[in-house]
């Protein structure tokens, strides 16, 4: 329970402290690079921090296959709310991630999100998740990796639920590598026991990348499902399999 109140202290305390200084950079650096450098490198300050609290152990490991200087599409296999918060440290250069809609509702949270250029998701409506998709491509094209779960809702057994082919359009429309995300334990951190914060230790692998228009035509059809392997692979080898 103490574990719990500290992380959520330290979220509220963050977002507060954070919205006039965001406000400021809005008014003499609105859309400016190193702005938007400044936002993330605080939300991965806070993220460490929410680590340390809730005694979140995390093991990384293939890191340097993510290009230093390109935009990516990173994506996931899903399994609680800590994926980000594990994730989200790691990434290298701007990155916004895609969200379910319903985080669009929380005050300050939502705003920060979306200087971060996160995108909000309305997986009940596909014409609406259309147009998030795109606004993703589009992002990508100017330079923002983007990060998303093609689950499109957390597997609450230990199988991943099948790739949901359109999100790996960021990549085919936008030109971008995937880079394939395996995440281990983060659903033993809260979901296991909502809403307890348990200390545990979670696991986070990075793969090679996928590079779209090297793979044979077979596998551009089906590309969430050789996504989806990929991360399988990982997962594997994160287990030990």
């Amino acid at each position: 329970m103490i574990r719990t109140i500290f992380v959520v202290i330290l979220i509220a305390i963050f977002l507060i402290l954070t919205t006039p200084i965001r406000f400021i950079l809005s008014k003499v650096a609105k859309n400016s690079p190193k702005a938007e450098a400044f936002y993330l490198k605080m939300a991965q300050a806070c993220f460490r921090a929410v680590l340390v609290l809730s005694g979140t152990k995390v093991t990384v490991s293939g890191r340097e296959h993510i290009p230093e200087y390109r935009p990516v599409l990173y994506v996931s296999n899903h399994r609680g709310f800590f994926d980000i918060v594990v994730g989200y440290p790691q990434v290298k250069g701007l990155c916004g991630f895609i969200a379910k809609k319903e985080l669009r509702k929380v005050p300050l949270l939502s705003a920060y999100m979306e200087d971060l250029h996160c995108l909000f998701l309305d997986r009940e409506n596909p014409r609406e998740g259309l147009k998030t998709i795109l606004e993703a491509i589009e992002l990508v094209k100017a330079g923002h990796s983007m990060w998303i779960c093609p689950e499109g809702t957390r597997s609450k057994t230990p199988e991943m639920l099948p790739f949901q082919e359109g999100s790996l359009k960021i990549a085919t429309k936008s030109g971008c590598p995937i880079i394939p995300v395996a995440i281990t334990g983060t659903d033993d951190v809260l979901e296991k026991h909502f809403p307890f914060i348990k200390s545990t230790k979670v696991t986070i692998t990075f793969g090679h990348p996928i590079y779209v228009d090297e793979l044979t035509r077979e596998q551009q059809k089906t590309l969430g499902k050789f996504a989806q392997n990929e991360v399988q692979k990982l997962l594997d080898q994160a287990k030990g399999l």
